[in-house]
């Protein structure tokens, strides 16, 4: 139900939150210690008013590595969708720490070259999360599966074309007085 969750939030995601969503890592490691808002040359920790306190520098890699643990811990459900086996959970958990974060940059890009991307993702997480609630019941093909998530991928890309095209065309018309 997490998958699902997640991705009624993603749907419904407006651009305004994402300074909330950013410093909820920083106001974690704000918690543990002070941090510094001056870098202090290439050092982790400073010191400010005689109390050591985290430089931007730790923040940064902090709220990195925090991102990295959250989507090791969000595909951990999707590879048990697929397969029980302890190997390859624990393989592809272990390329997900260190591949997603170049595939978030990646998707963050087409993001905003394709409009309704984070829709189809949303849309994704959902279906995963509802196929893995009812798997004990009803089992749904692999092959059914991958059509469905690619079947809403390509049409995220179609319609996000059809949208910058009707977009331009707007922008070409001639301004009425």
């Amino acid at each position: 139900m997490f998958l699902v969750y997640t991705g009624v939030k993603i749907i419904r995601h407006r651009d305004d939150e994402a300074d909330k969503e950013s410093t909820r890592g920083l106001g974690l490691l704000r918690k543990i210690m002070p941090v510094s808002d001056e870098l202090d040359g290439q050092k982790f920790f400073t010191r400010v008013n005689a109390r050591r306190a985290a430089t931007p520098l730790l923040a940064a890699l902090f709220v990195v590595e925090l991102t990295d643990i959250i989507f090791a811990v969000d595909s951990v459900p999707a590879i048990l969708a697929v397969s029980n086996e302890p190997f390859l959970v624990f393989a592809s958990n272990a390329f997900a720490i260190l591949g997603l974060r170049a595939m978030y940059f990646l998707l963050a890009n087409a993001k905003e070259r394709f409009h309704y991307l984070s829709h189809a993702l949303g849309g994704i997480l959902i279906f995963v999360g509802l196929k893995m609630t009812v798997s004990h019941w009803i089992h749904i093909s692999t092959y059914l599966s991958l059509g469905i998530i690619v079947s809403m991928l390509v049409a995220a890309i179609l319609l996000s074309q059809r949208r910058q095209a009707a977009q331009e065309r707007l922008a070409q018309q001639p301004q009425e007085a």
